[in-house]
C-alpha cells in the first residue's frame, strides 16, 4: 500500500493513530464545508456519501467498525446497539442481543422491535415502503428477523453469510425507529447517535446538536456540527484556508490543492489515503449504440489509465479491477493478473489500434465519427475525469459532449437509464465482495446501472460469500473479477487517493482508507482550543 501522505508534523500523526493518550476537552461546534446538495437526509433512500456523511452522526448501527482504526475489516468491527452477536451452528441465523436503556431522540425507547421494522424497511416487508431502496442487494439473502423480547433480536439467513455483519457495521446500515415515518425520514430524521438533528436547508447547509441523553456516556465531546452547502470547491478551500471552517469534506482535498494549502496554511494537518472509490464508466447495454458490445470494447480500448493518475492525481491513485487494489483493499487482483485482461495492460499505443479497427468495422473513421453525450455529476470527482475521458474518445473517432447532472437527479437519472455513457465514482460502502458484486453487478441490483446480467458469474457470487476460508474465497473473488472486466460490466479507469484538511485544534478524526461510509459518527472528535 502507498504510504500515507501527512503534513503537519508530530500532531497529525496523533490524531491519526488510535490508542494515543490525549486529554480530550468538550464543547465547541466543528464546522466543515459540504461539497453539494444531499438529496435527502434518509440514508436507507441514498446511494451517496453527500448524505451519509453529515447524517451518519444521528444514528447507531447494531455494529460498526471501529471509528478509530483507519482500514475496516471483519477484526475491527465493534458493539454498538448490539452487545454481542453470534452465528447458529449452520450459519443461518445471527443473534443480537441489545444495549438496554437507549433512548430515540424524542424520548421513545430502543427496542429490538425497531430493529426488526428496520429490515422490514430494507427487505421490503414494510408499509409504506423506501422510497428508494439502492442496497436492496445487501439484504436478499434476509428471511426475516425476529425480537425474542425487548433486547434481543435473531436475523434469519437463507444461506450461511458469514460476512452479514460486515455489511452492517457500514455507516449505511443504521437502525430506524418503528414510530417515525419513512418519509419523515428523508427531512426530519430521528435516530438514537451523539447527535440530533436541527435543521438541513436545501442549497444552505445542515446543522446538527449534540445529545445530551446519549447512552454512551461521556459523548460526544463536540456540541454541534455545522454543514455548510459550497459546490464550488475552489471557494470551499479559500474558506478553509481563511480559518472558516474547521476541516475540508474529507477527500476532497487533490494532490495539487494539498500543495495550494500547505503554502498558505503550513500548520494545517493534511492525510492523503486510498479511499475504496473508483472512478468508472457506466454504458448503457439497452439502448443504442452501446447495446453493440464491440462498441463498448473499443471505448474501453481507448482509455489511457496512466494519463488519467497522472493529471488528476500527480501519479497518486491507483490501477486496479472491481475489488478496491492491496494493501488498502483485501480483495483486489494482484497487478500481474490485471494487466493480462485485455484492455487493461499498459500498451495504449496497441489498446487504441485495436480499437480503432473496430470503429473502422462498426463504419466510423476521420471522416464519419461518432457523436456522443457523456452524462457526469456536477462536482470536480466526476467532471474532471469526465473531460479527460472525451479526450481519449478523440482518438478513436467519438466526438463526446460532456453533460452536467446535479446531484439531486444524478442516481435519479442513471437508475432509470436515462443516459448514454456515464463519467462515474463508485464508493464501495464494505470493503467486501458481497457489498460490491450484490449491488453493483447483480442482475436485478437497483444500483446495477448499466444493465450487465450474467447469470453464471452470479451464480459465483453466492459461492463465494458462503465460503468461510479467506484464501479460497478470494481466488473465487479474482475469478469473478476477471470476468466482470472482460464483459466490460462496469469499466474501471482507476481508484481514487485524495486527502482531507484540519485545523490543527481538530483531534479524534481517523480517515478510513477502505470505504468512504463508515467513519463519520464523529462522537470521539474533539477541539483542543
Amino acid at each position: 500500500m502507498r504510504p500515507m501522505i501527512l503534513a503537519g508534523g508530530l500532531v497529525a500523526a496523533l490524531v491519526l493513530s488510535p490508542g494515543v493518550a490525549l486529554a480530550q476537552k468538550s464543547g465547541g461546534v466543528l464546522k466543515m464545508y459540504h461539497r453539494d446538495n444531499p438529496p435527502s437526509a434518509s440514508i436507507h433512500e441514498e446511494a451517496t456519501n453527500s448524505t451519509v456523511l453529515p447524517f451518519m452522526a444521528l444514528f447507531n448501527n447494531l455494529v460498526l467498525y471501529d471509528q478509530g482504526k483507519p482500514q475496516n475489516s471483519p477484526q475491527t468491527i465493534v458493539p454498538d446497539l448490539a452487545k454481542s452477536w453470534s452465528f447458529s451452528a449452520d450459519g443461518r441465523d445471527l443473534t443480537f442481543k441489545l444495549q438496554e436503556g437507549v433512548k430515540w431522540h424524542d424520548g421513545q425507547p430502543f427496542t429490538a422491535k425497531d430493529v426488526v421494522c428496520t429490515f422490514d424497511l430494507l427487505t421490503g416487508k414494510a408499509e409504506p415502503k423506501l422510497r428508494r431502496n439502492p442496497r436492496t442487494s445487501w439484504y436478499g439473502n434476509v428471511e426475516g428477523a425476529e425480537a425474542k423480547g425487548d433486547y434481543e433480536v435473531t436475523v434469519h439467513l437463507k444461506r450461511p453469510q458469514p460476512s452479514f455483519p460486515a455489511l452492517l457495521a457500514s455507516g449505511y446500515s443504521p437502525i430506524y425507529p418503528c414510530h417515525i415515518p419513512a418519509a419523515q425520514m428523508r427531512t426530519k430524521p430521528v435516530g438514537t447517535g451523539p447527535f440530533k438533528f436541527v435543521e438541513f436547508k436545501q442549497n444552505e447547509g445542515i446543522k446538527l446538536a449534540k445529545n445530551t441523553d446519549y447512552w454512551k456516556k461521556g459523548r460526544p465531546y463536540l456540541d454541534g456540527i455545522e454543514y455548510t452547502i459550497v459546490p464550488n470547491r475552489a471557494t470551499a478551500m479559500l474558506s478553509f484556508v481563511s480559518g472558516k471552517f474547521d476541516i475540508t469534506f474529507p477527500w476532497e482535498v487533490t494532490i495539487p490543492l494539498l500543495a495550494d494549502i500547505k503554502s498558505q496554511m503550513p500548520k494545517a494537518e493534511c492525510v492523503v489515503t486510498s479511499m475504496n472509490v473508483t472512478t468508472n464508466l457506466i454504458v448503457n447495454r439497452e439502448a443504442p449504440p452501446f447495446d453493440n458490445p464491440d462498441l463498448r470494447r473499443a471505448i474501453v480500448l481507448a482509455l489511457d489509465r496512466k494519463a488519467f493518475i497522472d493529471i488528476l492525481s500527480q501519479g497518486n491513485a491507483d490501477v486496479g479491477g472491481t475489488m478496491q487494489p492491496p494493501e488498502a483493499g483485501f480483495w483486489g487482483m494482484p497487478p500481474d493478473m490485471l494487466a493480462a485482461v485485455p484492455g487493461y495492460g499498459p500498451d495504449v499505443k496497441q489498446n487504441r489500434e485495436e480499437a480503432r479497427a473496430i470503429m473502422k468495422k462498426l463504419g466510423y473513421g476521420p471522416d464519419k465519427r461518432l457523436p456522443l453525450k457523456v452524462s457526469t455529476r456536477g462536482i470536480s470527482i466526476y467532471k474532471d475525469p469526465a473531460v479527460i475521458f472525451a479526450g481519449h474518445l478523440k482518438e478513436i473517432w467519438i466526438d463526446a459532449e460532456i453533460d452536467i447532472i446535479e446531484t439531486s437527479q444524478w442516481f435519479a437519472k442513471i437508475g432509470r437509464k436515462a443516459y448514454s455513457v456515464g463519467l462515474n465514482t463508485t464508493g464501495n460502502g464494505v470493503d467486501d465482495p458481497d457489498q460490491n458484486y450484490f449491488e453493483n453487478f447483480s442482475c436485478k441490483s437497483e444500483r446495477n446501472y448499466t444493465g450487465y446480467c450474467n447469470p453464471e458469474i452470479e451464480k459465483l457470487f453466492e459461492v463465494q460469500s458462503a465460503e468461510t476460508d479467506f484464501d479460497k474465497r478470494k481466488k473465487i473473488v479474482w475469478e469473478i473479477d476477471r470476468k466482470l472486466l472482460e464483459d466490460g460490466a462496469r469499466p474501471v479507469i482507476m481508484w481514487n487517493r485524495s486527502g482531507t484538511c484540519m485545523q490543527p485544534y481538530v483531534k479524534g478524526y481517523v480517515q478510513q482508507v477502505n470505504s468512504v461510509y463508515n467513519g463519520f459518527r464523529f462522537e470521539d472528535v474533539w477541539l483542543d482550543k
